[in-house]
């Protein structure tokens, strides 16, 4: 199975981890696993031609330094809609997701889509990498800030890929969330190491930055959508199965036939939507025309490159 976008050279990655062990250098091993797994990008996609169409630009403190997370937030027109904090996965920044976003909100939801420290604008003050404990912050921050900014709506949690660890470590703490949907999950680092072609080596135990997702699915007691493409050639649909088996919130699997890791609200938008829609008790969304016609002219200035 080829694994990519995070874990990229997995036997660079062994190798290296046992030399830094035998060397000493355990806390240098910590900081080159976040380079490692989120494999963060500064830079712009080549795909990206601006914000969609009526993005707001924010930014969110997080920690005690005075270090501040970039964002976007695309409102829907009505107060009362629900929303939604958007969490990314490893490689691609805010700028990766530009025709993502817009889908969420053709759904019905205000979004709020975040960049961890470490990609795009959001920096550290030391140039450090990030990590599962820095993601989670980022995250915790942001939901807190989505919360201030929208009291009474309906909240809920998205995460895609690596950004599914954090979507389910806030959904362990925030109780009262409205939902958790992840899509394209997997079930931890050490099991992804397995599914490329040097699992064979017993290499988990080196691992500290685990993002055990499996282990924490349990907790979750708000209602859970689990999305996954069968022909996902970067995390297995196996591993989306085996998460939705260990959930025990009410839940809902969105097995997408012949879905890839990158295309389920484009490829498979009307399922997607009605899942969403059935499982959490919302109304489904009908986008205005001017609306579809705002977001069409935004993907379509943003699609010159097919989205990673």
């Amino acid at each position: 199975m080829k694994t990519k976008s995070f874990l990229r050279s997995p036997i660079v990655w062994m190798l290296a981890s046992v030399a830094l062990l035998f060397t000493g250098g355990c806390a240098y091993l910590e900081t080159k696993q976040g380079d490692w797994i989120f494999n963060p990008v500064q830079s712009e996609w080549r795909g990206y031609r601006g914000p969609p169409e009526g993005v707001e630009e924010l930014w969110i403190p997080v920690g005690k330094s005075g270090e501040k997370i970039h964002a976007w937030w695309s409102p829907q027109p009505n107060n009362d809609a629900p929303v939604l904090l958007y969490l990314h996965g490893a490689r691609w920044n805010l700028t990766g997701s530009v025709t993502r976003i817009p889908r969420w909100n053709r759904m019905g939801f205000s979004v709020l889509a975040i960049d961890y420290r470490g990609f795009g604008k959001s920096k550290f003050m030391d140039a450090s990498s990030p990590t599962e404990r820095s993601a989670n912050e980022d995250a915790e921050a942001a939901w807190r800030f989505l919360l201030e900014r929208n009291p009474g709506a309906k909240r809920f949690i998205f995460g895609h890929s690596l950004g599914s660890s954090m979507a389910t470590h806030l959904a362990v703490k925030d109780k009262g969330a409205s939902g958790l949907i992840i899509e394209g999950a997997f079930t931890s680092i050490p099991d992804m190491i397995k599914e490329t072609k040097w699992g064979f080596l017993p290499v988990g135990f080196l691992v500290t930055q685990r993002f055990d997702i499996l282990d924490r699915i349990g907790e979750v007691s708000i209602p859970i959508l689990i999305a996954h493409g069968t022909s996902d050639s970067i995390v297995p649909f196996t591993l989306g199965e085996r998460l939705f088996a260990a959930a025990k919130a009410p839940k809902r699997l969105l097995r997408a036939e012949g879905g890839t890791h990158h295309n389920l609200t484009a490829s498979h938008f009307d399922d997607y939507q009605r899942a969403v829609a059935e499982h959490f008790g919302l109304r489904p969304h009908v986008a205005t025309s001017a609306s579809v016609s705002d977001m069409a002219n935004g993907a379509a200035a943003n699609a010159a490159v097919t989205a990673q």
